[in-house]
């Protein structure tokens, strides 16, 4: 022990015996002691620590017991074998994760954040009640499995939900509750057995599903959009084969638009003729900004080729880490015993506490300022940019929650969005949606975080990095 010397404070609370285990433990995790380096005896370290034999006896067996040491009898105790630290690749746990879609996390959101809600108008009280009830309930249920496929009530409430305002009829056997979206489509990637065959991806298109496809090795082919969503004609020309399409029908991320009713029936027709899957992704339900939104794609499938996936990240908050998917009924059975072996929903106090905003009538409601909200917000940037830059930019207006700069193919998308975080503002670049060239360069504004005193300053500064 000469190249380790331990301290004992006794005026501490913690137990002597914690406290030599805990210094000798750290001597063996930064390499002070050797791999097989024999310890003092019980004896020999409690005469020089001055306390009892029985005290490093204990702090002894605790290392032992955590494979720390090795006890070896009468041969004493010894250091056990560990991995030096110079075979250990470095990592920075600081590194970003996805920096293309995500910024700090657990940050309050800046001004034109992409895919957050609007933190100034969430019901706090109103589901903080919610969420302390529905948790004191879920943590009195019986200490049992719950169901995997999610909370009964909850599926029950989604599938009313969804009859009700996306024209999906549905029974509650179909509905998975998953951690979000992107557990929706990790399910949905096991549960289709797709192996490494060809996908279509909108182009523009959601990264992290282009993503999240690519990792899971499927081919994935770039099918561009136009007014009328994915042309369906051009996915056909390029890979007729593929057994997958991803699509966002009701409002295109991250452009806005509606995928038209041929188009839907064209993408449904080569489904049923190829045995194809088809996932939606119905990011925003019917938070439609301008008129009513239109049915869920999944409404006129009758082949059973549609996943429906929804969530609650941009009407709610994306802190819920929850999402639903909707499946045909022949796959309700594989799908829920995948649910059970490898994705089981998320806590139940969370998806009760959904379950009871949805059942009580303060989702729609919810839903119904939101749109009134977002909607003005929206002019208001709108205005703000006409009279500051009437001719200098082309500004864009989706039916979804972003407003579009079109920047010229000179600029650099990336680089203004990364000086904009500089003086907290967050547009999103949106070249890193596309995955052919040409990549359109110009900035994806959110108008859901807008602060109305701010925003002229805050369009003057970014209009100033534009030019």
């Amino acid at each position: 022990m000469a190249a380790l010397r331990i301290q004992l404070d006794r005026a501490r609370r913690t137990p002597l015996a914690a406290q030599i285990y805990s210094a000798i433990r750290e001597g063996i995790e930064n390499g002070r002691l050797a791999s097989g380096a024999r310890l003092p005896s019980w004896q020999d370290l409690a005469a020089q620590l001055g306390v009892s034999r029985g005290t490093v006896r204990v702090a002894y067996e605790r290392l032992i017991a955590e494979q720390f040491a090795i006890g070896l009898g009468p041969a004493g105790t010894r250091v056990a074998e560990r991995q030096s630290r110079s075979s250990i690749p470095d990592c920075s746990p600081e590194a970003p994760l996805l920096p293309d879609l995500f910024y700090e996390f657990g940050h309050a959101p800046l001004p034109f954040q992409m895919g957050v809600p609007a933190q100034d108008a969430f019901p706090f009280k109103l589901w903080s009640r919610i969420l302390t009830r529905e948790t004191r309930r879920a943590a009195a249920a019986p200490v049992t499995y719950p169901d995997p496929r999610g909370d009964p009530e909850l599926r029950k409430e989604i599938a009313a939900y969804l009859g009700l305002a996306r024209g999906l009829r549905c029974n509650p056997s179909q509905v998975l509750i998953t951690g979000g979206f992107s557990g929706a489509l990790g399910l949905a990637i096991r549960g289709l057995q797709l192996g490494r065959m060809g996908a279509w991806i909108e182009d523009p298109g959601f990264p992290l599903t282009r993503t999240a496809l690519g990792l899971a090795g499927l081919a994935l082919t770039a099918v561009p959009v136009d007014a009328e969503g994915l042309d369906v004609a051009a996915g056909v020309q390029t890979a007729a084969g593929a057994k997958l399409a991803v699509v966002t029908p009701g409002q295109q991320a991250p452009l806005g638009m509606t995928m038209s009713p041929p188009r839907r029936l064209a993408l449904l027709a080569w489904a049923r003729r190829n045995d194809t899957w088809i996932i939606e992704d119905d990011y925003l339900s019917e938070l439609q900004l301008k008129g009513r939104a239109a049915p869920a794609l999944a409404s006129l499938d009758h082949g059973g080729r549609v996943l429906h996936i929804g969530s609650f990240s941009k009407t709610i908050s994306p802190a819920l880490r929850l999402g639903f998917m909707v499946v045909p009924p022949e796959l309700s059975r594989r799908f829920a015993e995948l649910a059970a072996s490898l994705a089981p929903a998320p806590a139940a106090g969370m998806q009760r506490a959904v379950a009871a905003f949805l059942r009580d009538g303060h989702y729609l409601r919810h839903l119904r300022r939101m749109k009134r909200l977002y909607a003005a917000r929206r002019e208001t940037l709108l205005r703000c940019l006409g009279e500051m830059a009437p001719n200098s930019i082309k500004v864009q207006a989706t039916a979804g929650l972003a407003v579009v700069i079109l920047l010229s193919k000179s600029a650099s998308d990336v680089d203004i969005a990364s000086r904009a975080l500089e003086f907290g503002l967050a547009p999103r670049p949106m070249s890193a949606w596309y995955m052919q060239p040409p990549r359109q360069q110009g900035l994806l504004l959110c108008v859901t975080n807008l602060n109305e005193r701010r925003l002229p300053a805050d369009c003057r500064r970014l209009l100033e990095l534009t030019r």
